[in-house]
């Protein structure tokens, strides 16, 4: 049987399951520019709740960010905020954190979800907002707090409560007392319950499992891809690469956050080849080392029509020249980026590799490289893309130069940010002119922006 035959089935997706909704290269509309942007540090979730809540960490780099701009903080038009997590005391978090923000009564906010899209569904929907002329400046970001995620009452033990609520006497009442069964009051962490697809009842890793099954990547090729984005973080903070681009954070009790604490700078296949299969002991691939880590953080950029940057003095970096949204079947959600980031391509008539900077999230190292195989093999291209010949190689070179997702983390309602804005970062420091931004989205879609600095 040849490689292309145990690929055939229901795993891939077909033109009638991929769908896209892009917005397409031929519009006639206003130019969008990426004037600025900041984050906090991603911070690990240490077993129990981080130092700062979602808007907490919105504010610790949204104020930096504004305070260092011509305008005042009341010139934008709105403020759109990615968030996946809310938590109850922190309802619309974008609304809470533009006042907090001193952006204003009048500021109009609101908040955005798609999973681990929402930070880039900030910027594409505030990119479409200017680009057909509906507002000029805007704040859009991203933010999560991981480790504020709820804990759940399973539903015995709400029930159980909701009939001795419903007590209409003190014999009922002593009754429904004695069928009080503590086991019932365990609670259930909502994170795990969340990472986990209710349509095809596979957590995130499962499906990145089935990936690394599909396209036959190894345990060993994974954990040298988490190696890889370890020691390019790494590097990357030993340069000062991300200096201007994360703003410290500090805590209600003065503590002070200035870098990214996932990154592990003396990682080693060795090490990593000892840890155990998460998700599919004992044969599975992925294991806690070579996925993305569960974070804590922010992120935030502002966009501007060309009036807006005339207007207020600003010096844009990047111009956006397009996005794409695309859906796929569920078990195989990891593959999103290819369909989402290959349509944008398509339109624009170019090649895996005439695009300068990729960055693609790394939600697991397995998905990432089923992606770069995936765009080499023919039939998958023939069948989920349409095309005669299969995409190519990437050059491993381009992509996530100064690490991702396994050593920064992946706060799932900022990744999508945090990659174009380092995208945007990444391009100007190397004198380099366009990227494509990416992330697999959770449920089986994706999507996937291109830049292009000024």
């Amino acid at each position: 049987m040849t490689r292309s035959q145990e690929q055939k089935p229901a795993n891939k997706p077909t033109k009638s399951t991929a769908r896209s909704n892009g917005n397409g290269a031929g519009t006639k509309s206003r130019r969008v520019y990426l004037v600025d942007g900041s984050r906090t540090p991603f911070l690990k979730a240490q077993g129990r709740p981080g130092p700062f809540s979602p808007v907490d960490l919105a504010v610790q780099c949204g104020r930096p960010l504004l305070m260092r701009q011509p305008m005042e903080p009341d010139a934008f038009d709105q403020v759109i905020l990615g968030c996946v997590n809310v938590i109850p005391t922190e309802m619309n978090p974008a609304r809470i954190a533009a006042l907090r923000l001193g952006m204003g009564e009048a500021m109009p906010a609101f908040t955005v979800q798609i999973n681990c899209g929402s930070g880039m569904q900030s910027i594409d929907t505030a990119y479409k907002y200017i680009r057909d002329g509906d507002s000029d400046l805007i704040l859009a970001g991203g933010t999560e707090a991981l480790s504020h995620a709820p804990m759940v009452m399973q539903r015995d033990a709400v029930e159980w409560l909701a009939g001795l609520s419903a007590a209409s006497s003190p014999q009922d009442y002593a009754r429904h007392l004695a069928q009080l069964s503590p086991s019932d009051f365990k609670p259930e962490i909502s994170l795990v319950k969340g990472l986990t697809d209710p349509i095809v009842g596979l957590s995130m890793g499962q499906t990145a499992e089935v990936l690394a099954q599909q396209f036959k990547i190894s345990r060993q090729a994974a954990d040298e891809y988490a190696v890889s984005s370890h020691h390019r973080l790494a590097r990357a903070q030993e340069e000062g690469w991300l200096d201007d681009e994360i703003e410290p954070a500090v805590s209600p009790e003065g503590k002070l956050f200035k870098s990214d604490d996932g990154v592990r700078p003396d990682t080693s296949t060795d090490s990593l080849s000892k840890l155990k299969p998460a998700f599919e002991p004992p044969f599975g691939q992925v294991t806690p080392g070579n996925s993305s880590q569960v974070t804590d953080g922010a992120s935030w950029m502002i966009l501007a029509s060309e009036e807006a940057v005339k207007k207020h003095g600003l010096t844009p970096k990047a111009v956006i020249l397009d996005s794409e949204w695309s859906a796929l079947d569920p078990k195989i959600m990891g593959l999103g980026p290819v369909l989402s980031s290959s349509a944008i391509l398509q339109r624009h008539k170019a090649g895996l590799n005439d695009i300068d900077l990729w960055e693609i999230n790394e939600a697991f190292a397995a998905q990432v490289l089923a992606c770069l195989e995936a765009w080499q093999d023919p039939e998958f291209c023939k069948v989920a893309l349409g095309l005669d010949q299969p995409m190519g190689k990437l050059d491993p070179e381009r992509l996530n130069i100064d690490g991702g997702a396994v050593a920064i983390g992946h706060p799932v309602g900022t990744s999508g940010n945090r990659i174009v804005l380092h995208l945007m970062n990444a391009l100007d420091r190397k004198g380099l002119k366009r990227g494509i931004a990416s992330e697999c989205i959770g449920g089986g879609q994706s999507g996937a922006m291109l830049i292009e600095t000024v």
